[in-house]
């Protein structure tokens, strides 16, 4: 049965291998710290404040021309905010929204929950859509962890010992086996979905961009001012 548990406590393991162990990363930059640093690290990229709109940088990105600006949370920065610095027409930003999720899709560094494709179909009229019925074209994905997730074996086992006896995970029971599993599998949830990163086709007299966001959930308001 010890054989048992260690093949469970390993594919524990495994499953939190979806989890996150450090913050969002926007250029290799945590999405993290105070503006001002985060301003300072941007412009090590090549990044310019632009002197006609306050906290406003520029830049390249993705082979596009971008402006990036920085919210934060009680000084501590939690989004990452991007957006073509150009427009185009909604056929090009099909194409380009299209593109994007076909390279988010295909970088191993993310990862996807959702089921259902966010590629729009060539016959989508999105000028219609937008307008009408308010609809919003957008995608989300999730930056998986680049760093060991050894540092999350002792939180799981310190989860479990607090549940279960030490007899009791010597010698686990079918029951206690997959609640082990569900454990791990919450806890890694919860770790992936704190670093989001999501965008989507914005709209400005007929014209069309993309605007994304690096988040970083652990600096997001959580109700602790109320």
């Amino acid at each position: 049965m010890k054989k048992t548990l260690l093949s469970l406590v390993l594919y524990c393991i495994s499953i939190v291998c979806m989890a996150q162990t450090d913050v969002t990363k926007f250029l290799g930059i945590p999405v993290d710290g105070n503006k001002s640093d985060m301003i300072r690290k941007l412009k090590s990229k090549g990044f310019t404040q632009i002197p006609y709109a306050k906290g406003v940088l520029t830049g390249k990105f993705n082979g596009m021309d971008v402006n990036v600006v920085i919210a934060t949370n009680n000084d501590k920065v939690c989004r990452i905010g991007v957006w073509d610095a150009n427009t185009m027409d909604e056929a090009s930003i099909k194409i380009r929204f299209n593109v994007l999720c076909e390279q988010f899709k295909n970088n191993s560094k993310y990862c996807s929950f959702s089921e259902e494709d966010p590629k729009l179909k060539e016959d989508e009229n999105i000028s219609y859509e937008m307008t009408v019925n308010n609809k919003r074209y957008e995608a989300i994905f999730y930056q998986l962890p680049d760093t060991t997730l050894a540092n999350y074996k002792e939180e799981i086992k310190s989860m479990v010992s607090s549940k279960y006896t030490k007899e009791q995970l010597e010698n686990p029971s079918e029951e206690i086996s997959k609640d082990i599993i569900k454990m791990a599998t919450m806890y890694a949830l919860e770790k992936a979905f704190k670093k989001p990163v999501w965008f989507m086709i914005s709209r400005n007299y007929g014209e069309y961009y993309i605007t994304m966001y690096y988040d970083n959930e652990y600096n997001k308001a959580n109700g602790e001012d109320l």
